[in-house]
């Protein structure tokens, strides 16, 4: 995680000379942390809050940092497409146009989590442009225990290996039952109130489950039964992510 400077945006080793480049790296790095309001971004920053409210801003036409509805900061999804551009990995290189699809074909953000340890980490995003949206910014780190994306990556492991989650989880063996036998999942205020998500796998080569992509908003939009409205286009862009990792069904 993210460790904050010291009050001071950037120690004078690792400025680069360029004013502003430095304090917009200070603000990225500020939101490594996760979402924060200005007041949290001035002091993890270390910058003047006039100073990291005009960078953020800027930041934020670029691509480069959005805004969640709570008008938070976080990363923006531009971050994760050109990360994605750059990456040997196939998975993440194809969750670039995947991702961008998905969201335009639902109309909600998407994301693409991969699972290290007792977390799951969004990888990549497509941001939906307007409107009120479920924000997850390329890096956040979110608990394996609640959220269709969890659900998804618990479950395909062996009988046995995910107790000591479930004991803490929102969800049961039983749905987790569920999720492998329909292959896609569910949910509906279960990581935050008020959000909706549905996710559904992506295969390795040899079968393993090795992501979880997703589609996620407002209940409102979503409904109580979101998988009625985004099952069928989810688990299309979790084959196709599959199909890029070199699985190949049947």
């Amino acid at each position: 995680m993210f460790q904050y400077a010291r009050r001071q945006y950037r120690s004078v080793e690792q400025r680069s000379g360029v004013g502003v480049l430095d304090k917009a790296v200070a603000v990225l790095e500020a939101l490594a942390a996760g979402p924060a309001s200005l007041a949290d971004l001035v002091t993890r920053s270390g910058l003047a809050r006039p100073t990291a409210y005009r960078i953020a801003v800027a930041l934020e036409r670029h691509g480069l940092v959005d805004r969640d509805s709570q008008g938070r900061f976080g990363l923006g999804a531009r971050l994760g497409e050109l990360a994605g551009r750059t990456s040997t990995d196939p998975v993440e290189q194809a969750a670039v146009s995947v991702l961008a699809r998905l969201r335009d074909v639902t109309s909600e953000s998407a994301q693409l989590y991969r699972r290290y340890g007792d977390l799951r980490r969004c990888v990549a995003a497509a941001e939906r442009p307007t409107g009120l949206r479920d924000t997850v910014p390329v890096g956040a780190e979110l608990p394996m225990t609640a959220g269709s994306a969890a659900q998804v990556l618990l479950a395909w492991e062996p009988a046995g290996s995910v107790d000591g989650l479930l004991d803490r989880a929102r969800f049961t063996q039983a749905v987790l039952k569920t999720v492998r036998r329909r292959g896609w999942a569910s949910s509906v205020g279960e990581r935050e109130s008020g959000v909706a998500s549905v996710s559904a796998p992506v295969f390795g080569a040899d079968g393993r489950v090795v992501a979880a992509v997703s589609v996620s908003g407002p209940i409102d939009r979503l409904t109580r039964q979101p998988g009625r409205l985004h099952a069928a286009e989810v688990v299309g862009a979790g084959r196709a992510l599959s199909r890029a990792a070199g699985w190949r069904s049947g």
